[in-house]
């Protein structure tokens, strides 16, 4: 097994999980198995109990495991399936030992951090390195392992202990570090010394990067990177620029550029791993669908702007999954996304007695859209504007998606004013209301009290009612589809009869025929709901199906994405 750690200097945020997923995506591009596993220094079990706003996107995974939004990136880019074991957390590492702790597997001696803490997280590591991630059910042969946060912080420090032994444990030409660093631009000029302290406290902890990735604005200079290799003793091949790009999808091919494939294959002797022909075959056809993706994008003119009515839009990263799959489905029709952020309460009046500025600019950014998108979300508020918007999607025959809390508030919507109960809403949101006044009651088997990983959590089948279904036709007319769940609530099943009757479909149900999971309205181009969150399961050549079928209906190509004139990139588009 080959490691390669990706750590952060200087601040977080600066993309260590964009050049992870890149890093194994080269290795895929070899024809090598690549896993991923994250490292959150943070104390939480998981990030289930997380506010978006803080913490960005919850992410979950096909077991239920509510992870980073990290692991994310690391199934969208590398096409893998991970568990929950491969988000390891401050918390998680802390619980095992303290069982083992209680069950006398120390045999009494002092539980310290070091060794006890940090041989728990090396053989964590070790463990779930070997985990089977792809459609080959064989054991990985390389693992991309994220540091999270910011080397240096009293968090972290376990980890880092944990990593600079690990480095012996599995041997020098099995471990490689990559550290991603800030280099800014102050006044025109390119400014090493963060670079250079954060090397120099990483190396101080033990330590030393192979490859040191700078992240700058513009393209780094040749003297900045001479700078950076003599004082950061490392050689200027081992210097990689990552500055901005049209899209974070090129960020690979900026790595391949610049050698990396190249020095990765000469520091882990990647060549002795011996990789068949076909895997390499595999490996390169990856990497030409990759480069045919980034060139379309790059001469796609046409724009398809697609309304994000949410509650968390302050915090961009809490709809990351959603955005990432908007713009794969954006390229796949050859389109340059452009998503209009409206925050769901400016949409309501009684909201904004005192800001009318911000009413009147949320409903004219809504009504300019081509698309309106709705996605999940807990709480009541923003739910009147969410109603709002898909209201006048509905009326006004607007390309319209909602997802989980979005499915909820458009089948309220329509009770309110198609099927004519006025003061319908959700449980979760008026908890004495009636079970026959209620469009959305809360799941009976859910637990009430704990909220950490107690809700409908994971992959769960859908299956579709009738033929006459846009969504079965974008899945392949299958008859059912696996897609991850995470909510609470349900569709009232009292008011089905009522609300088909109306003309709103629930043409994707449960195996038990119970649970709504998707609707569709009849006589409307594209107005779709689902309560799963099908985001999760997007990659960036196989965009998930009720997020395509919304851009290439704001797009006005639907028809051709379901009679295959649109279609994935293959071998003879290269």
């Amino acid at each position: 097994m080959k490691y390669v750690v990706v750590s952060g200097g200087v601040i977080s945020g600066i993309g260590k999980g964009v050049l992870a997923s890149s890093t194994g995506l080269l290795l895929k591009t070899l024809g090598l198995r690549v896993t991923s596993i994250k490292i959150d220094p943070y104390m939480n079990i998981d990030a289930g109990t997380m506010s978006p706003l803080e913490h960005g996107e919850v992410f979950v995974l096909n077991d239920g495991g509510e992870a980073d939004l990290d692991l994310g990136n690391y199934e969208r880019y590398l096409n893998i399936t991970l568990t929950r074991d491969h988000n390891i957390t401050t918390g998680k590492v802390y619980q095992q030992v303290i069982e083992r702790e209680r069950k006398g597997d120390y045999l009494g001696k002092t539980v310290q951090v070091v060794p006890h803490l940090t041989n728990a997280i090396q053989d964590w590591i070790e463990r779930v390195a070997k985990v089977p991630v792809d459609d080959t059910g064989l054991e990985p042969e390389v693992c991309i392992i994220e540091l999270g946060g910011t080397v240096g912080d009293i968090e972290s420090a376990p980890f880092v202990e944990a990593l600079r032994q690990f480095q012996f444990r599995v041997g020098h030409e099995n471990f490689a570090l990559i550290h991603v660093s800030l280099v800014p631009v102050i006044h025109g000029e390119q400014k090493t010394k963060p670079t250079q302290a954060a090397i120099k406290d990483l190396r101080s902890l033990g330590l030393s990067p192979d490859v040191i990735a700078c992240r700058c604005s513009e393209k780094l200079e040749k003297p900045v990177i001479d700078k950076i290799s003599m004082f950061c003793h490392v050689g200027p091949n081992q210097v990689l620029g990552v500055h901005d790009l049209n899209s974070t999808y090129h960020v690979p091919l900026l790595l391949i550029d610049q050698k990396m494939t190249k020095y990765l294959t000469q520091r882990l002797s990647l060549d002795s791993l011996n990789v068949k022909p076909e895997a390499k075959a595999k490996g390169e056809d990856l990497l030409n669908r990759w480069k045919v993706l980034t060139t379309k994008y790059d001469r796609s003119f046409e724009t398809v702007k697609i309304a994000l009515v949410g509650k968390y839009t302050h915090l961009k990263d809490s709809y990351i999954s959603v955005i990432k799959s908007l713009e794969h489905s954006s390229m796949r029709v050859s389109r340059r996304l452009e998503i209009v952020w409206v925050e769901a309460s400016d949409l309501e009046l009684e909201s904004n007695d005192t800001d009318k500025v911000k009413y009147h600019k949320a409903w004219h950014s809504l009504c300019c859209a081509d698309g309106i998108l709705v996605p999940g979300g807990f709480g009541s508020r923003g739910t009147e504007g969410m109603m709002q918007a898909a209201k006048w999607a509905r009326e006004n025959k607007i390309p319209f998606l909602g997802v989980c809390l979005g499915f909820q508030v458009a089948t309220i919507e329509f009770v309110r004013n198609v099927v004519g109960i006025t003061n319908s809403n959700s449980q979760e949101f008026v908890p004495e209301l009636s079970d026959e006044e209620a469009t959305v009651v809360y799941m009976p088997e859910i637990d009430k009290d704990k909220l950490g990983g107690t809700m409908r959590l994971g992959l769960r089948e859908t299956v579709f009612q009738t033929e006459d279904s846009v969504l079965k036709k974008l899945y392949g007319g299958v008859d059912e589809i696996l897609e991850r769940h995470r909510h609470r609530y349900e569709i009232n099943p009292k008011l089905i009869s009522k609300i088909e009757s109306k003309g709103l479909k629930f043409v994707g149900k449960d195996l038990a025929g119970e649970r709504m999971e998707i609707f569709e309205l009849e006589n409307h181009p594209y107005y779709v709901a689902a309560q799963y969150h099908p985001e999760y399961l997007s990659k960036v050549l196989d965009p998930s199906k009720p997020f395509l079928g919304l851009v290439a209906a704001a797009s006005g190509v639907l028809d051709k994405v379901l009679n295959g004139e649109i279609k994935p990139i293959s071998q003879g588009d290269f």
